[in-house]
């Protein structure tokens, strides 16, 4: 089958690898969709960051080279021995989190940050290729209102919903996106599903204009910080928004959301940084902020993803910017990904289109 085989740094290649086979427990899955991160542009670029790399991950056994994508859908295909909670034929979406369950963190309900972590993508083989194998109680039925396109885009969803539920929000709190990426504005759509008022912020007025048809009640150019700032007061009767949500991921954007945060607020850092932040703890210290870091997923978050984007609460189309056959991933997917004008958001790797 083909597949984007990570080697190493800057070496990112489409090869022809055999098909795998599932074992007990496991769904052999023909993808239907994965989509390109910005996570995987990273770690072609400027990796092996997360990427497994030099010793194999302790729960998959597995190390570079490896097939990329995490952001991913498929069809069941296959059934491993065991496996009752899926059929053939099944759409399903793919928690691609693996933990171990038995740890200090998985048994307080902390799956996120288990030491043991493993993801699809970075620590085994991903859905950048024709079939995947993963565990059957990591799949998710998708319902027929989500296209096959569109599956991929569960995974950046489930990030947002994720961070939504760690930031204690409560219904009418003002809530700022620092960043409106693909992540920022499904985080946009997460909030408001929560009941906040959000305000969305960005360089780019193309991402300010679809974050306000995504359902921002406010949109605010970054451009000038000064400027962003004093219209976020203003925004919330001069005393700040109650939480601020960075996305962004950019060296400057981590200081400029504590900065924004309102007197005992809270913000909330989705961002992931090639970077290193410099941040003046007294800001953080003297206004009592609470910052809460967010990453990957818990226990039903993806199933709350599937149920947000199916109902049409959270919106993914806009956000395909293009669907690209997997025979074309490098030229058309990953090499436009790295333009650092580039006007898209998620494009869609379809094996077999």
């Amino acid at each position: 089958m083909q597949a984007i085989v990570y080697h190493d740094n800057k070496d990112l290649r489409l090869e022809d690898i055999p098909e795998p086979v599932a074992g007990p427990d496991e769904v052999k899955l023909r993808i239907t969709g994965t989509s390109i991160c910005a996570t995987d542009i990273e770690e072609w670029q400027y990796g092996p960051l997360w990427v497994q790399h030099g010793t194999p991950n302790a729960m998959t056994g597995k190390q570079t080279p490896l097939v990329l994508g995490h952001e991913t859908a498929g069809t069941v295909y296959e059934l491993g021995e065991g496996v009752d909670n899926v059929a053939v034929g099944d759409r399903v979406a793919i928690n691609t989190v693996l933990t171990c369950g038995t740890c200090f963190w998985c048994m307080r309900g902390q799956q996120a940050v288990c030491p043991n972590m493993a993801v699809a993508g970075f620590m085994a083989d991903g859905g950048l290729a024709e079939f995947m194998v993963w565990p059957a109680e990591k799949l998710v039925p998708m319902p027929d209102s989500i296209s096959d396109s569109e599956g991929p885009l569960l995974e950046p969803a489930t990030v947002a919903v994720h961070g939504v539920r760690r930031s204690g929000v409560r219904p009418g709190d003002n809530v700022a996106i620092v960043g409106c990426g693909t992540v920022g504005l499904l985080t946009v759509q997460a909030f408001k599903a929560a009941g906040a008022r959000v305000i969305a912020l960005d360089v780019r007025e193309q991402s300010l204009t679809l974050a306000k048809e995504l359902g921002a009640d406010e949109v605010v150019s970054s451009r000038d910080e000064d400027d962003a700032g004093a219209k976020l007061l203003e925004l919330t009767g001069g005393i700040g928004p109650d939480i601020v949500v960075e996305t962004a991921g950019a060296k400057e954007t981590p200081r400029m959301a504590m900065e924004w945060t309102r007197r005992g607020g809270t913000t909330l850092l989705l961002g992931i940084y090639s970077t290193t932040p410099e941040i003046n703890f007294n800001n953080v210290v003297g206004p009592e902020l609470t910052v809460i870091g967010s990453v990957a997923t818990s226990p039903g978050d993806l199933e709350a993803a599937v149920e947000l984007v199916g109902s049409g609460k959270i919106n993914v189309k806009p956000l395909i910017s293009e669907v690209v056959p997997l025979s074309r991933a490098m030229e058309d997917g990953f090499e436009r990904m790295l333009d650092p004008n580039k006007d898209i958001y998620r494009i869609v790797i379809k094996p077999g289109s």
